[in-house]
């Protein structure tokens, strides 16, 4: 049984360690425990791992955030995945930093990435993790903080967090989503 998982963010060495790249950072965290690696494939990088008897594809898209989707439906297409096995990982303002929320379905929630995957999947019917990056910037300052570095305070906890979501992850392939939202939601 195959699972796709896409980790949102944006490509080029000036976003790698940007709050918007939280979905990129996750990924690379859990390919990195496997000893395995990325592959630059078609719109994304690419990397495959083992958990249970589960193949879980993990995805880094190269068409920048807000054009995921497309990348995202030719990697459920390619390797005929479908959309109730795949989880999207994002960066999340409405949370306070490193809460996490899994839903099943609903709103893009105003995040230009997820807004591309429903246009070009033509629904919200897909799981998505969101990491809470918080809010905390002046108004008008919006795009400065989601593409601004991570605070020492943050990067004190972060790794925590993120191996939090990578537990996630693997719970996401071998459970039932419900039971892994009660298991994740508000850690």
């Amino acid at each position: 049984m195959k699972y796709l998982i896409v980790g949102l963010g944006n490509i080029g060495p000036e976003y790698k360690e940007t709050r918007h790249n939280i979905g990129f950072k996750v990924l690379d965290a859990l390919i990195n425990a496997s000893n395995t690696s990325f592959k630059t494939e078609r719109l994304g990088d690419v990397a495959q791992i083992k958990h249970r008897g589960r193949t879980l594809i993990c995805l880094k898209p190269s068409t920048y955030m807000n054009l995921s989707g497309k990348a995202v439906r030719y990697w459920m297409q390619q390797e005929k995945i479908p959309q109730d096995r795949v989880l999207i990982i994002t960066d999340e303002l409405s949370l306070p930093f490193g809460k996490i929320r899994l839903r099943g379905k609903g709103s893009d929630g105003g995040h230009n990435g997820l807004k591309n995957i429903q246009e070009i999947l033509g629904n919200t019917q897909y799981s998505r993790v969101r990491f809470g990056i918080a809010a905390e910037y002046a108004k008008g300052g919006q795009i400065d903080y989601v593409l601004g570095e991570w605070t020492t305070e943050e990067r004190e906890t972060l790794n925590e967090r993120i191996q939090l979501v990578t537990e996630l992850i693997k719970s996401f392939s071998v459970q039932p989503l419900q039971r892994v939202m009660s298991e994740f939601n508000g850690k």
